[in-house]
């Protein structure tokens, strides 16, 4: 069977809030590599349980308990934390900015 990996997922680039980061996911690595699909182009994979199975876990305590449980080999990845920088409004204003020509 495929190796698991259990992550936390960042934040999508569509979307403002962090809902579903929160959570810890268990997903498989493929066991065989896409395909390219000679008729229409597209990317298609045989491997379904790599495609469909994605579980959720409240913590990363039970995604790892679950894998072990299940004799399920594991690759734990560690979460990326955010890098918040704080800016001010009047930073925009500022004479000695970075930026070429004055825009304002």
């Amino acid at each position: 069977m495929a190796t698991a990996r259990i992550y936390r997922p960042a934040k999508t680039a569509m979307q403002s809030g962090r809902a579903k980061t929160r959570q810890w996911l268990l997903e498989f690595e493929p066991d065989s590599p896409r395909e390219r699909d000679r008729l229409m182009g597209w990317t298609s994979s045989r491997d379904m349980v790599s495609d469909e199975v994605r579980l959720r876990f409240p913590s990363e305590e039970d995604a790892i308990a679950f894998a072990e449980k299940h004799g399920l080999t594991y690759q734990l990845l560690p979460p990326r934390e955010r890098a918040i920088r704080p800016k001010a409004y009047a930073d925009n204003f500022r004479t000695d900015r970075l930026q070429g020509n004055w825009t304002h």
